[in-house]
């Protein structure tokens, strides 16, 4: 069995939420059939007041057993560092934090706002918020850029705005079976499972583009939305396309352009090579950043060629 503990910072609940929605497996199959015990939830638990600050700290001194801390939410550090503006059970959030952190087999970050930041960290950043052990793209955060767990892992990160519900269940079940020392990090923490395809693998609108459709948002399947407006698709790591929301759908699918939200840098990007509201232009078409991997003269000569061949549909057609 293995116990979890869930804590809240700077949150709005979107992490929550989708967690109780999961699917593959679902919050009772884990309780059910992987034997997950959750000591406290701020949602669904049911001890109050002096009951959770007592299970706080017999975690902390290991009189209960910690094996998963799980944060979701920004870890608020002001003002001038002092975490009042985030009080829990009688101490700033972020003194648990690092005492819970401290005493886990292992801590997961749910979320943009637990793994980078996320909203709360946007400049000016008035609440002084960071992630766990990241700060957008700079690695440090609020535990420090080396720290390691019991378990011998830094911060396990699952990201999104909010996550995808079977990430986390199935990122808890691998902890809690004895395989998460076969789930491989990225360089943001994030599990290769999940995050090495970026959104643009499945996406429907890849086909268009491939047909040089024009249109544009609100037009399904109708052009390519990283062209036309601000889709992040191609630069995001994230496999939205490949476990669908819900079994049903993704962003993409919906025709609506995947803002990006499991990278270190949403929601402002890049406000020079552009964001999730635009997407910044040169030539007159080409967008200012291209695909990981790319060189943009090659993706400007690919695209170019793209541009005018025959479309997959002209070919068949020819060929009858």
């Amino acid at each position: 069995m293995a116990n979890v503990l869930w804590l809240q910072g700077g949150a709005c609940s979107g992490n929550t939420m989708s967690f109780l929605d999961a699917q593959e497996p679902t919050v009772v199959e884990l309780i059910v059939d992987f034997g997950i015990n959750i000591l406290w939830h701020p949602t669904v638990g049911l001890e109050i007041g002096h009951q959770v600050s007592d299970l706080l700290n017999d975690c902390i001194s290991g009189k209960t057993q910690l094996d998963i801390f799980v944060f979701e939410g920004s870890v608020v550090e002001g003002p001038n560092g002092t975490g009042q503006m985030n009080y829990f059970a009688d101490r700033p959030m972020k003194d648990w934090v690092k005492e819970l952190s401290d005493a886990a087999q292992y801590v997961v970050a749910i979320g943009d706002c637990a793994t980078w930041g996320g909203i709360p960290a946007v400049p000016p950043n008035p609440s002084e918020s960071t992630g766990m052990q990241f700060h957008k793209k700079q690695k440090g955060g609020f535990l420090g850029g080396d720290f390691v767990s019991k378990g011998g892992l830094p911060v396990i990160n699952i990201p999104g705005c909010p996550a995808h519900p079977d990430w986390i269940t199935q990122i808890l079940v691998a902890i809690s079976t004895g395989r998460i020392g076969d789930v491989l990090i990225d360089d943001y923490h994030r599990p290769r499972t999940f995050f090495t395809d970026f959104v643009q693998t499945g996406c429907p609108n890849a086909r268009s583009f491939a047909e040089k459709i024009e249109g544009g948002f609100g037009k399904r399947g109708h052009g390519c939305l990283f062209y036309e407006v601000g889709c992040r698709g191609p630069m995001t790591r994230a496999s939205c396309n490949r476990i669908l929301w819900n079994r049903q759908s993704s962003k993409t699918r919906a025709n609506h352009p995947c803002l990006g939200c499991t990278e270190p840098g949403f929601p402002h990007h890049d406000l020079k090579k552009g964001s999730v509201f635009k997407t910044m232009k040169y030539l007159g078409f080409l967008p200012q950043e291209v695909p990981e991997g790319e060189s943009k003269l090659m993706y400007w000569f690919k695209a170019g060629v793209g541009k005018f061949s025959p479309s997959p549909s002209e070919l068949k057609e020819h060929s009858k």
